[in-house]
């Protein structure tokens, strides 16, 4: 069931923020973005740059891979909008939709180098089991992966795991494929702020 704060409750100025993206774009702001307009002070404001700086902030992880991850660990979550959204930015970010569908498809086959797959595998542990050992990151280490980066991996699946919970509690509305193209083209270009 669709909760109504999604369609009501925005300011005027919202609204018509509203009204002016939908008639540049050609389509509605997904819900995803109107989730972070209602209550701002509560929620909107402190996820966007808590988001922001995960996913487009310095880091050694590329933007295509943090987008991966994003998309990852959504699907693990079987969050549609979020698998779609990601994949989408992940695949235009990365140039290559046959790459990011395969990591999707199956981890441990698909064409990523190991310091990528080691750190996805742990997230996966962390997002099916909501638990990591000293031992998975060890694993993640061995792989090559700095500390940071391991920082900068679980910055993403944090956001990730709460942004999908919300993206099934409210019932985002699933655009088209085109709408979601459009949307990456947008993520790319200016992030998520």
């Amino acid at each position: 069931m669709r909760l109504n704060v999604l369609n009501k409750g925005y300011t005027l100025t919202a609204k018509l923020l509203f009204s002016i993206i939908k008639a540049f774009s050609g389509y509605p702001l997904p819900d995803a973005a109107k989730l972070v307009f209602y209550r701002p002070d509560f929620y909107g404001t402190p996820a966007k740059k808590f988001t922001h700086r995960a996913m487009r902030g310095p880091s050694s992880w590329s933007v295509g891979d943090r987008e991966l991850m994003a998309a990852y660990v959504s699907s693990l979550n079987q969050c549609d909008f979020c698998i779609k959204a990601h994949t989408a930015t992940s695949s235009r970010a990365y140039n290559d939709s046959t790459k990011v569908a395969k990591v999707l498809q199956d981890l441990e086959t698909a064409p990523v180098a190991e310091p990528l797959r080691a750190t996805l595998r742990m997230l996966g542990k962390l997002t099916r089991e909501h638990t990591v050992t000293a031992e998975d990151m060890r694993a993640v280490l061995a792989a090559g992966v700095s500390p940071e980066q391991i920082e900068d991996a679980l910055a993403v699946c944090f956001s990730f795991n709460i942004t999908n919970r919300l993206a099934d509690t409210f019932a985002f509305f699933i655009p088209s494929p085109e709408a979601f193209d459009a949307g990456a083209k947008y993520l790319l270009s200016k992030g998520y702020q």
